[in-house]
């Protein structure tokens, strides 16, 4: 028997979760419009990409943010709150001079996306918990395979991102080697006694996550092996061949590659096809990192810096850099699916092997996420309001930036730019004037008055030991106009610190 007391309890919660109905649905709107309203006051008042304040003066701020109670407060209120500390002091990465990290601005239908995504809460792991949010999953994997060349054995899973696909490229490359290899079952019986012999090759340059994912699979770092760049920050298949064959004489067992396409700092693009020569030649796995690279597989003018990727065994492309979704969404995707069974694990609970008999598809099968979020809505999204040619237009438009950058830094004479030609859309370049005995003290005070003043978001990165500055141009409304601003307050910046005057 429902008591009095249960049912207004019950009618309590009410408020606080979402309803069916027309009186949940108003309910909810009003509550959307709120937030709507105080982002809306934010963007429309923002005129830089940070409020520039010190790191003390943003804690203060949050302190009272911070203090929870233990009776409700209104949404309204809460959002008065946090207006300040937390929503103006963020990073504003829409702005068109935060152009910094590859961080890019997130286009409407993903931001609008992650409105539905939130409120539909589908997991991705069986599906029965995500029974139309699967087959979009599954369609829209099958569309990147195709861009990317893959054939009909080509599958994948959608992924937080550019380290964990790097992770389950890792993983399978280690996996099916010891399977092929010496008829070895990871998963069942644990690293097989010769593992401390295998290695990776990957250029100096790749992603930090090729080292960790492989420490982290128990082959320690050392079984990672840095291949020098040449002076366009690219690995040479030759050198690659080289080393492959000095570690086969010392007795060790190279058995992965991995390309980088788009390095994080340059967007430089080791040479695929070559690569995937030699991976075909030596039976190795071929893993390309396109975390950053894969935009260019929408690019009309730039979609041939891609010839190889068709042939790599696994490919990571992360869709929060230059398809400017709203963070985390990426992708892992394989050649052959057959591969995918390597992360396969049966609960009678969630994806019985029943399930698989009868043709359900639990995507779990191909993860090592269990509970997982309905990224792939945000792509549909997307590509469908979008279109394919103008997101590709925005891809190209920030490399013709990012060209322009490169040229105008070319000219003037205290810069110095370590890649004239970028190959993607990012720039390094250090400010190098005659009077400065401390070069790489200067830049770094440069980016870092520039982010505390709030009015340009840069990067900086070390080339050779020193302190180099840095522009990631993801967002295709950056305009030159932008980055000349931004050039000329880096040379008025670097003046004031010469110059010991106030700022």
């Amino acid at each position: 028997m429902i008591t009095t007391t249960n049912q207004s309890a019950v009618s309590a919660f009410d408020s606080f979760f979402l309803q069916h109905g027309e009186e949940g649905g108003e309910h909810f709107r009003n509550h959307v419009e709120l937030v709507v309203d105080i982002l809306a006051e934010v963007f429309q008042t923002m005129d830089r990409p940070l409020e520039g304040k010190t790191v003390h003066d943003i804690q203060q701020e949050l302190r009272g943010v911070l203090t929870l109670s233990e009776e409700p407060q209104s949404l309204q209120e809460v959002l008065k709150e946090i207006k300040g500390p937390v929503i103006r002091n963020s990073l504003h990465v829409s702005h068109e001079r935060s152009m910094a990290h590859l961080h890019c601005p997130p286009v409407l239908p993903g931001v609008l996306a992650e409105l539905i995504i939130g409120a539909l809460n589908q997991s991705m792991d069986s599906w029965d918990q995500s029974p139309a949010a699967t087959y979009v999953e599954e369609e829209l994997i099958r569309y990147w395979c195709q861009l990317i060349g893959l054939s009909e054995q080509g599958d994948g899973v959608f992924t937080s991102g550019g380290t964990q696909s790097n992770y389950m490229g890792m993983l399978l490359a280690r996996d099916e080697f010891c399977l092929s290899e010496w008829g070895h079952i990871v998963q069942k019986d644990g690293l097989p006694e010769s593992f401390k012999k295998m290695r990776v090759l990957c250029s100096e340059e790749a992603h930090f996550s090729v080292k960790k994912s492989v420490s982290q699979l128990g082959l320690g770092e050392q079984a990672v092996v840095p291949v020098p760049v040449n002076e366009d920050h690219r690995m040479d298949h030759h050198e690659v061949r080289h080393t492959v064959e000095q570690l086969e004489q010392e007795g060790l067992l190279p058995y992965a590659v991995v390309s980088t396409c788009g390095t994080t700092d340059y967007g430089s693009i080791d040479p695929l096809d070559g690569l995937a020569d030699l991976c075909e030649e030596k039976g190795l796995w071929l893993h390309v990192d396109a975390a950053y690279g894969a935009g260019l597989l929408l690019s009309e003018k730039h979609g041939d810096k891609l010839s190889g990727m068709d042939r790599a065994d696994s490919v990571t492309l992360d869709f929060h850099k230059w398809l400017f979704q709203p963070i985390s969404c990426g992708m892992f995707a394989v050649k052959d699916r057959k591969h995918l069974r390597l992360l396969s694990h049966h609960a009678d609970y969630l994806n019985p092997e029943e399930d698989e008999k009868e043709g359900i598809v639990n995507l779990v099968n191909k993860s090592i996420q269990t509970t997982r979020r309905f990224d792939a809505l945000k792509v549909l999204l997307t590509l469908k309001v979008l279109g394919t040619r103008l997101l590709g237009s925005m891809v190209d438009r920030t490399m013709e930036v990012a060209r322009f950058a490169a040229g105008e830094l070319e000219k003037r004479f205290d810069f110095c730019v370590e890649n004239p030609s970028p190959e993607l859309s990012a720039v390094v370049f250090q400010y190098q004037p005659e009077e400065s005995r401390d070069v790489c003290g200067l830049n770094r005070k440069i980016q870092q008055k520039l982010f505390h003043e709030g009015t340009a978001v840069i990067a900086k990165t070390s080339v050779r030991g020193e302190t180099y500055l840095k522009f990631t141009i993801l967002n295709p409304r950056t305009t030159e106009e932008d980055v000349l601003a931004v050039i000329d307050q880096i040379e008025h910046t670097a003046k004031q610190i010469l110059g010991g005057t106030p700022h």
